[in-house]
């Protein structure tokens, strides 16, 4: 045997090794992950849809996960205090943060963040995506999404169409819609739903762009009128309610929802995001979270870390190019 022949055994022995040292301590953080309670970081205030969600699903993974799972409610302008405290905090595992389509609208709106969004997370997986609709006043001129397409067509600069704040996920699809529409239209933006609504049902707005949970009441007692939803298909709630897409034509391909999921602070070693992962996807599946999401009208729904990672980074190009478009001054 040749010196180059021994010595490539060897190479090839020390490969072995360490391999089989990457699988152990591998099946051994697997084994050992979590070892203290996992804190979930929400950038909302407690009682709220992420807040709700959160803890609904937190619970159900502290009784297979063998730790439990506690909620840490730091809300703030666009998520900064809750995504600056996680992507700072020690990367194995037991610091989560929940994380949005305002995570992706953040990442495009701030001139500067503690934090890089793409490289200081890694996202674990998706949770719940949540319907967005167009809505009018019940006793306003319009009944049909054909007849407010057709208002502001023939009547540019005309068409007002209300939304919470500038920069939050409704106020930048209200914005997307115009511009797919092909609509010479005003998007204002108002301090929260309630206002929105106020104003809507007070003629001010020829419509509002929301999420549309907190629609549910003002939809069910008749006082205002959904008249699509921005999804690719029609929600379960409303199925007599089509999707903004079935009207053709520039529109065809039209699909925005909103989204929420969890992520942890980069160099997280990838068994603990594996095991975090298949807990989270199995408690989604259960009967009483889905009962409970759908209360809320959350679609629930998980996948893997891959996937949760191509939404993150998609919302993050669309939302930019919206933002950009519409001449949104960074905050």
């Amino acid at each position: 045997m040749t010196n180059k022949t021994t010595f490539q055994h060897f190479l090839v022995g020390i490969a072995a090794v360490l391999l089989w040292a990457t699988v152990a301590c591998t099946q051994a953080l697997s084994q050992t992950y979590p070892s203290k309670p996992i804190k979930i970081v929400v950038p909302n205030a407690a009682g709220g849809a992420a807040d709700i969600t959160a803890r609904t699903v937190g619970q159900a993974v502290s009784q297979t996960i063998g730790q439990q799972v506690v909620i840490e409610n730091k809300p703030s302008a666009g998520g900064i205090v809750a995504g600056e405290q996680v992507a700072r905090s020690e990367p194995d595992g037991h610091t989560v943060l929940l994380i949005s389509s305002g995570t992706a609208v953040s990442a495009s709106l701030f001139k500067t963040l503690p934090f890089d969004t793409l490289k200081d997370f890694v996202p674990v997986t998706t949770l719940a995506t949540f319907d967005l609709a167009i809505v009018v006043s019940e006793s306003g001129r319009f009944k049909t999404l054909a007849d407010l397409l057709a208002y502001g067509k023939a009547n540019p600069g005309k068409l007002n169409i209300g939304t919470p704040q500038i920069g939050t996920t409704q106020n930048l699809a209200a914005e997307l819609f115009k511009a797919s529409a092909g609509l010479d239209a005003q998007v204002v933006p108002f301090n929260g739903t309630p206002a929105v609504i106020t104003a809507l049902r007070g003629g001010q707005l020829d419509a509002s762009v929301d999420i549309l949970g907190p629609l549910m009441g003002q939809i069910n007692s008749k006082a205002v009128r959904a008249v699509a939803v921005l999804g690719a298909k029609r929600a379960a709630s409303l199925p007599e309610v089509p999707a903004a897409s079935e009207s053709g034509g520039s529109l065809a391909s039209f699909n925005v929802t909103s989204w929420n999921g969890l992520a942890v602070p980069a160099k997280t070693p990838k068994a603990a995001i594996a095991r975090l992962n298949r807990e989270v996807n199995a408690a989604l599946n259960l009967p009483d979270v889905k009962k409970r999401m759908a209360e809320l009208n959350l679609d629930a729904h998980g996948g893997t870390p891959e996937q949760a990672a191509e939404v993150l980074a998609s919302d993050i190009k669309r939302w930019g190019e919206v933002i950009t478009r519409a001449k949104i001054e960074k905050q």
